[in-house]
């Protein structure tokens, strides 16, 4: 079951990576996740989620530490179609109100009117990639949300961004990794227009909310590094490549461009990003 999912991402996150993977992805901010259980009815708990594209469960973790979801999850349904990634969400994910099975954004597997939500999380570039812009066919993919969602139901993506526009290191590290992206799908390119344009999502879905938030975690030299050698892309080329991107983000965090440090005798300094949600309702 791996239909519509981008060559790459099966190639890249099949060697092998997921405990690497996910060591150094960023989670996502509180005030983000807060505010998209603010723009949900109260009454609607507990909820029956859909995942799709969980991944190692990054964002599951997230959901599930969270006090205002903490309480507010009935059942969550995560989707994944890797392997590796399955097992790994498996062994790290432990709570009875959650499992993890084989699919994909148009093959979920899920009941007809089951869910009332369904989140798709990309963290800092994500089989699936974490998620929505490794899909191929958004058409087919909206259809499948409208069949598995309730009548009041929405689809919510989220994606955590690294921000090139706050630090001068963080776009040079963006375009030395994405310079070898071999016609990976990429967010800065607006990949999502052609989905929120199709006729599936206008005929099913009300116009996407959109609200954004800037944030910064804790980052070191070898943090930074070791997630662009995550990106699906970067994992799937030769050893020399791989020690070639490695040795050019080395060269740009030593510039330092637009660095801001929390501790410069431990090698720390602020990771900015840029958090999105996306809320589409079901019409």
């Amino acid at each position: 079951m791996t239909t519509n999912v981008h060559p790459n991402a099966h190639a890249g996150f099949a060697t092998g990576t997921t405990e690497y993977y996910d060591r150094v992805r960023p989670s996502y901010p509180a005030n983000c996740l807060s505010y998209v259980r603010s723009q949900l009815p109260n009454s609607k708990s507990p909820l029956k989620i859909v995942e799709i594209g969980a991944g190692t469960g990054i964002f599951t973790r997230a959901l599930l530490t969270h006090p205002e979801w903490a309480t507010s999850i009935g059942t969550l349904r995560a989707i994944e179609p890797s392997n590796g990634m399955r097992d790994f969400w498996t062994k790290y994910v432990q709570d009875t109100r959650c499992t993890i099975v084989n699919g994909t954004f148009d093959n979920t597997g899920v009941e007809d009117g089951w869910a009332d939500l369904i989140f798709i999380a990309q963290a800092s570039r994500s089989i699936l990639n974490q998620a929505f812009h490794w899909c191929l066919d958004y058409g087919k993919a909206f259809t499948e949300f409208d069949r598995i969602l309730n009548t009041d139901g929405a689809a919510v993506f989220i994606w955590n961004l690294a921000d090139r526009e706050a630090a001068g290191w963080v776009a040079q590290v963006q375009h030395c990794v994405e310079a070898r992206g071999n016609g990976s799908p990429r967010f800065r390119l607006d990949v999502l227009r052609q989905a929120f344009s199709t006729l599936e999502y206008t005929s099913l879905f009300h116009p996407r909310e959109d609200k954004e938030w800037a944030h910064h975690g804790l980052a070191t030299d070898e943090t930074v590094t070791d997630r662009a050698l995550s990106w699906s892309y970067i994992a799937m080329l030769p050893p020399d490549e791989k020690d070639k991107v490695a040795k050019s983000i080395k060269d740009i965090l030593e510039q330092g461009d637009g660095k801001v440090w929390i501790n410069k005798e431990q090698g720390t300094f602020q990771d900015p990003h840029t958090a999105r949600a996306m809320i589409s309702r079901k019409k």
